[in-house]
């Protein structure tokens, strides 16, 4: 990252989850709603539209929504909502004016934190009504908009019974699977589900829709023509009767395609009911924004108070390094576990945050350097992953890491350990570059992953500390942006879609370690811009602890150099949501 001090370890830790592929999803914003006993309002983050309809604290207060469907059939009402009090604040939904339905919305951790809510529902063909009315003195929870998604899941179905199984059986014993049955894993690591399915190429999302009634989650890896594209967490459902969905974004090829989900655990893998193959990408999560913040300065950044004023919940934190050895330590000194540093992480987490964890930095021992095998490297990956039960881990790799072609290699390497080892673990690889897009050293570096076989999961670059640009830092973070896209989808072959989904910004808030550099709160709209536009999977930047103005003779380790309010910078990333 930032190439004055070397900075603690970032973990990333990302918890994935997104919504079945929709055929049709169409938004209804609550403010543009009819409104009873109730009031639009804006005085909190992280809404859509212009705002959001605040209940009045009364039973009876409601908002009346009037939605329109091209034919009759079932539907998913899909209410965001926040409610920043630890009561439920329950809710009856009703249609048309039928027999409601009471859902409730307990707390989301403060009025910031958005949550969904689903509701399954039938409409008439045409206008309808859909009213969310509050059943308690409390009144309702804020509401942001109401998605009306049809009932078909965007593309055709794969049903498991019919794939090709190994160490694997069709079974009926549980009820709420369609077709004729399931799938049931034999509870050996290795046991597969095979569908043969059909695309016209590009981009497209799987939706597994599975059980798991055991309290552990069952793993699987996902390949798509014979090549491991993902590892995914199929969590418990509460008892094997109860359904859910996990998504993959993949990019198929024209024509006929095989994918296979295979179990990586001991116990096997969940119950299989159904693949559905839907187009496009799922959205981005609320962990691809997590600003950095190094503990190492004494004026290190607040987590909680970001939290509270700007909404984000997630944080990179900075740098582990090499205690001189092949072992990991934050800043090469300060133990994994037991020290101020999990205290930070363990807090974030109270306050219903979480943090991604970076390996490296322009200074500093490298562990990349010190550990002298890739397996010995992924063990050290491996320890700071055990020390925190991550699901993501960022490899900032610079300076003495990056000028060695056999220490890069090292780190493809070892990551590929780490996610053979780890199924679901994210990993990011960062490191700088030109105003043009990677320099030599970084397509050697892309292409070396896609040689090697690395999926790695976000190619992250760090637009500043260029040594010379023309235009705004804004312009030159777009142009350099684009020259990564181009980078990664010549390596690994990606449609346009599916290569911004594996993109990451870092960038840099105000003055940077070059004179001639300063990246304005107006660079920032325009990195949001263009985040918003492709839905790239990191939008971030150094640091935490410089949003805020310098007093007189500030340190720029610990302030922007520029003018601006607290948390300025992490605003206006704050509101990207993929």
């Amino acid at each position: 990252m930032r190439r004055i001090t070397p900075v603690l370890a970032v973990l990333a830790l990302l918890v994935t989850g997104a919504l079945p592929a929709q055929a049709a999803t169409t938004r209804y914003e609550a403010e543009n709603a009819t409104i009873s006993q109730g009031v639009v309002e804006s005085n909190h983050l992280g809404f859509s539209g212009t705002g959001f309809v605040n209940y009045d604290n009364v039973t009876g207060s409601s908002v009346t929504w009037t939605v329109n469907a091209a034919q009759a059939g079932p539907v998913t009402l899909q209410l965001r909502y926040a409610n920043g009090t630890t009561v439920n604040r329950p809710m009856a939904i009703s249609v048309n004016g039928g027999t409601p339905v009471t859902r409730d919305f307990n707390g989301t951790g403060n009025w910031d934190t958005w949550a969904t809510a689903e509701i399954p529902a039938t409409l008439n063909a045409g206008a309808n009504t859909v009213t969310t009315t509050a059943t308690t003195a409390n009144g309702g929870p804020n509401a942001d908009y109401l998605d009306v998604a049809t009932a078909d899941t965007g593309g055709p179905d794969y049903q498991a019974e019919d794939a090709t199984l190994s160490q694997a059986a069709v079974a009926s014993n549980h009820t709420g699977f369609t077709g004729s049955g399931f799938v049931d894993y034999v509870n050996v690591a290795g046991g597969y589900v095979e569908w043969n399915v059909q695309s016209t190429g590009g981009p497209a999302t799987l939706t597994f829709r599975y059980a798991n009634g055991t309290t552990s989650v069952r793993p699987l890896d996902i390949a798509v023509n014979g090549t491991t594209v993902a590892g995914r967490d199929f969590a418990p459902t509460a008892n094997w009767d109860t359904w859910a969905t996990v998504q993959v974004p993949v990019t198929l090829a024209s024509g006929a395609n095989t994918i296979r989900a295979t179990a990586t655990g001991a116990s096997g893998g969940p119950n299989l009911d159904k693949l559905t193959v839907g187009a496009g990408q799922p959205p981005v999560t609320a962990d691809a924004v997590a600003p950095y913040v190094y503990a190492g300065w004494g004026s290190a950044g607040s987590p909680s108070g970001a939290m509270s004023a700007t909404g984000v919940k997630w944080f990179t934190l900075a740098f582990i390094l090499s205690d001189g050895t092949c072992n990991p330590k934050w800043d090469g000194s300060r133990p994994l576990t037991g020290g101020t540093d999990q205290a930070t992480i363990n807090a974030i987490r109270a306050a219903g945050g979480d943090v991604v964890v970076s390996v490296g930095g322009w200074s500093g021992t490298k562990l990349g350097e010190k550990c002298t095998s890739a397996s010995a490297l992924a063990g050290a990956y491996q320890k700071v992953i055990n020390a925190y039960s991550l699901k993501a881990l960022d490899i900032d790799i610079e300076n003495t890491e990056w000028a060695s072609a056999t220490v890069r290699q090292r780190v493809i390497d070892a990551l590929k350990t780490v996610k053979a080892s780890n199924p679901g673990i994210k990993t990011i690889i960062t490191f700088g570059t030109t105003p043009t897009g990677p320099d030599s050293t970084g397509v050697d570096m892309i292409n070396r992953g896609a040689a090697s076989g690395l999926q790695n999961d976000i190619w992250t670059i760090m637009p500043f500390d260029f040594g010379g640009h023309s235009g705004t830092m804004g312009q030159a973070t777009v142009n350099a942006m684009e020259g990564l896209k181009s980078r990664v989808k010549a390596a690994y072959g990606y449609s346009d879609a599916a290569t911004y989904a594996h993109l990451g910004l870092s960038s840099m808030n105000g003055k940077t370690d070059v004179a001639d550099e300063v990246v304005s709160l107006a660079d920032f709209q325009t990195m949001l811009s263009y985040a918003q536009q492709h839905h790239i999977a990191r939008l971030t930047f150094w640091e935490l602890n410089r949003d805020r103005a310098c007093g007189s003779g500030g340190d720029l380790n610990a302030c922007s150099g520029v003018s601006q309010q607290p948390y300025d910078f992490t605003k206006i990333i704050a509101r990207y949501t993929g």
